[in-house]
């Protein structure tokens, strides 16, 4: 088993090297791409390094390099040229999906831990072991994210020996999601036609993000690319230097410790995509002739390999109970998405990352819209930052409608 965190890196490299050398083909790989899309492969693939023990993660720090690193620096220059005017015209769908899958996570809790203790019962618990304290940093992560995790777990005091199955369940639970989400990512218009979905809106600003790219595109020097990774790289930087002393003056004053606004990564990616969209509107949105769009697409692909090292299939065995409510919950959530999207023929676009601004937050989001088209990424990641903002407030009355069904 390899655990050396450069070897695995090179290991996901080549994965990510042999799907971009294969995709150039057509005959058998372009059918194989049909059926496995391109961005699904690029997940799949260390996820199964992992479950059969060819690498192991554990005290690996890839995950916070490439949150720290990558997704800052690809949320830049994803942003970098959109169209923010085309964003706002995509109209009230894209925010009703994303309310949509709030509620399904927050009704979903209490039904599914109701459903699962007909059958088991043991799984309610009591005191610190009670199920719905558990359930709650659950809630707060597929609402908010990490920030409102951490602070369901501090507000409920669930018993920290058996928090380890919880991470299990979010981590298997919402990857699991995330697979059927970039599968039909590849492959939208089939889902989208049985929605009856109008998706002109989305598709003008696809076109129009790549007609300006075809517009400004020249041959890049490497004075070009030093530009480019002087100022992605700069950004990160910055975002986390103005992220680090936000976080910090909003733990020291109103928000406290455990509050959304004392979280680094929220300003990281707030600041990120701030930047990004305010070079939008100068001379600075003609890197994307020298394919600023395109090292950021790069870039998320090689953040999708590691979130793709995260599962680990065989944990499903490992907390049965916590894992049926999960799967449960989740089933709720999809349902509820795809009545909703069907009543108003939402497109499937505004559904996934409407889903995914909330299960994932802003490291899956931009990822799932991505996978549509580049262009597309900062939808998710804006729908992203307002689910960290409700995150805290949903996953309370969750947790409370939960502690209800359990008879606390």
């Amino acid at each position: 088993m390899i655990d050396s965190d450069v070897v695995i890196f090179g290991l996901l490299a080549l994965v990510l090297g042999f799907v971009g050398f294969t995709r150039q083909f057509g005959g058998v790989w372009q059918k194989i791409y049909t059926f496995f899309p391109v961005i699904l492969a690029c997940y799949l693939i260390p996820s199964l390094m992992v479950t059969f023990g060819l690498i192991d993660v554990s005290e690996s720090q890839l995950w916070p390099v490439a949150r720290d690193y990558f997704l800052p620096a690809a949320l830049l220059l994803l942003t970098l040229s959109i169209d923010l005017k085309g964003i706002l015209r995509l109209g009230p769908k894209a925010l009703i999906m994303f309310f949509t899958a709030t509620i399904g996570i927050i009704i979903g809790g209490p039904i599914a831990l109701w459903l699962v203790a007909q059958f088991e019962p043991s799984i309610i618990g009591e005191g610190q072991n009670a199920a719905w304290r558990g359930l709650a940093t659950l809630a707060g992560s597929w609402i908010g994210g990490g920030a409102n995790q951490t602070a369901m777990l501090e507000v409920y005091q669930y018993n920290p020996e058996r928090y380890a199955a919880l991470i299990a369940v979010d981590i298997i639970v919402a990857n699991i999601w995330m697979i059927f989400l970039l599968y039909g990512a590849g492959a939208p218009e089939r889902i989208d036609r049985w929605l009856k979905a109008d998706t002109t809106a989305i598709d003008r600003l696809r076109d129009r993000m790549a007609n300006y790219s075809a517009q400004v595109e020249r041959t890049a020097s490497a004075n070009d690319w030093m530009l480019l990774a002087g100022f992605a790289f700069a950004g990160v930087g910055l975002s986390h230097l103005l992220g680090g002393w936000l976080a910090e003056s909003f733990a020291a004053g109103f928000s406290g410790e455990d509050g959304v606004l004392a979280s680094g990564f929220f300003w990281v990616v707030v600041i990120a995509t701030t930047i990004g969209l305010g070079a939008s509107f100068t001379r600075a949105r003609e890197l994307e002739g020298i394919g600023a769009s395109k090292f950021g697409t790069v870039l998320i692909f090689l953040l999708v390999t590691v979130i793709g090292t995260k599962m680990d299939i065989m944990q499903i065995g490992d907390a049965p109970a916590f894992m049926a409510v999960g799967l449960v919950w989740m089933l709720i959530h999809t349902t509820l998405l795809f009545i909703v999207a069907k009543i108003i023929r939402a497109p499937f676009f505004f559904l996934a990352v409407g889903s995914k601004a909330n299960v994932g937050g802003a490291a899956s989001a931009p990822v799932v819209a991505g996978a549509f088209h580049p262009a597309l990424a900062p939808v998710g990641v804006l729908l992203a930052v307002l689910g960290y903002a409700l995150g805290t407030y949903g996953a309370i009355l969750t947790a409370e409608l939960m502690r209800m069904v359990s008879g606390g």
